[in-house]
């Protein structure tokens, strides 16, 4: 097992930077016995959600590793299993990590327009296939280069919650027939997202400490051309595609390509933590969080060694728990032993 483990580890080890021209981060071998409430965990449930993507990592010998998780579930040695075949490492940690929330919502809409349902999904146009950035949100809007063109997936009754589907790139739209749409993300104009909150702040229409996803839309609602003005100070707009083959029971789709787990999956920056790896996270705030969940997802504004975010699962209850999430804490990586070995020489 050592010698498989000790390729995995240099297969792995050229995915751990973070990227040419960088800065490397320090890194920091830790035991397990300094991740404050490690023991308390359900460990099950971090497997659980660990076998989801276990096969999907570069490296010949992530299968290995995978199997031997398979096995672990089979036989209830969770715990062991990360303890045996992993070592905790903080990366970067200098300075606070920021953790935010997600969630995938569940909106009312159609695949026709009516007259209630009115504000269009689109799928990505094909000329964006390029590289570069495309027209901005407000040029999109106000010069209507997507209608038209048959490129609508479905259609909302509320611009707002349109915009934050944006924002969390995947939902689900219940149908007036009974059905429901998936759409994940598709697509992005590759423009910086930009804070409608902060700008709220900037033109002195709310106080900092009244920034929030429900001030935006209690907003916006109240005052519709402003409203829709003050959306279009974020110049980043995404495209959606429909999901299709997920069972509804499973999560949304993430990075990886597979479900997500409600308050298991973490979207993190892949230049510094491998997508696929477990990672134990240590929140302050209101409702602190002592647990391990997997790298499984990434997101246009998740920057940094020491930044996730921690999807909370589906439908407006989730929402209200993700979206007073911004707090500080400490991310510290699971890496497999061989590789936490190398970046421990190489430092």
């Amino acid at each position: 097992m050592r010698a498989a483990l000790a390729a995995l580890g240099l297969g792995l080890l050229a995915m751990a930077g973070a990227g040419p021209g960088a800065a490397e981060p320090t890194r920091r071998i830790l035991p397990f016995e300094a991740l404050q409430g490690w023991a308390q965990d359900d460990h099950a449930a971090a497997l659980s959600a660990f076998l989801e993507t276990c096969d999907l990592p570069r490296g010949s010998d992530w299968p290995a590793l995978c199997g031997l998780a398979r096995q672990a579930a089979r036989q209830g040695g969770a715990r062991a299993f990360f303890e045996l075949l992993f070592r905790p490492v903080l990366i970067g940690g200098e300075a606070p990590a920021l953790f935010t929330g997600y969630f995938e919502p569940e909106l009312d809409g159609a695949r026709r327009p009516s007259g209630r349902f009115r504000v269009p999904l689109y799928r990505r146009p094909p000329e964006l296939a390029g590289a570069g950035p495309w027209f901005t949100r407000a040029e999109i809007e106000r010069r209507r280069l997507l209608e038209g063109r048959g490129l609508e997936i479905a259609w909302l009754e509320d611009p707002v919650e349109a915009f934050f589907l944006q924002i969390q790139g995947s939902g689900r739209i219940r149908l007036p027939d009974g059905g429901v749409i998936r759409v994940g993300y598709g697509g992005h104009n590759g423009h910086p997202y930009r804070s409608v909150g902060a700008e709220m702040i900037a033109r002195g229409l709310i106080a900092p400490h009244q920034a929030s996803a429900e001030t935006i839309r209690d907003f916006v609602r109240r005052h519709p051309a402003a409203g829709a003005e003050l959306l279009r100070s974020n110049p980043a707009f995404v495209f959606f595609r429909e999901v299709t083959g997920v069972p509804p029971e499973k999560g949304p789709v993430g990075a990886m390509g597979r479900s997500l787990t409600a308050l298991r999956s973490l979207a993190v920056d892949p230049r510094h933590v491998v997508l696929g790896a477990p990672v134990w996270i240590e929140t302050a705030g209101a409702d602190p969080m002592r647990r391990l969940l997997v790298a499984q997802d990434t997101g246009s504004a998740i920057k940094g060694a020491q930044r996730g975010d921690i999807f909370f699962g589906t439908g407006a209850a989730a929402g209200r728990r993700a979206g007073v999430v911004k707090d500080a804490g400490r991310m510290v990586v699971l890496l497999p032993v061989a590789l936490a070995d190398a970046l421990a020489r190489e430092d």
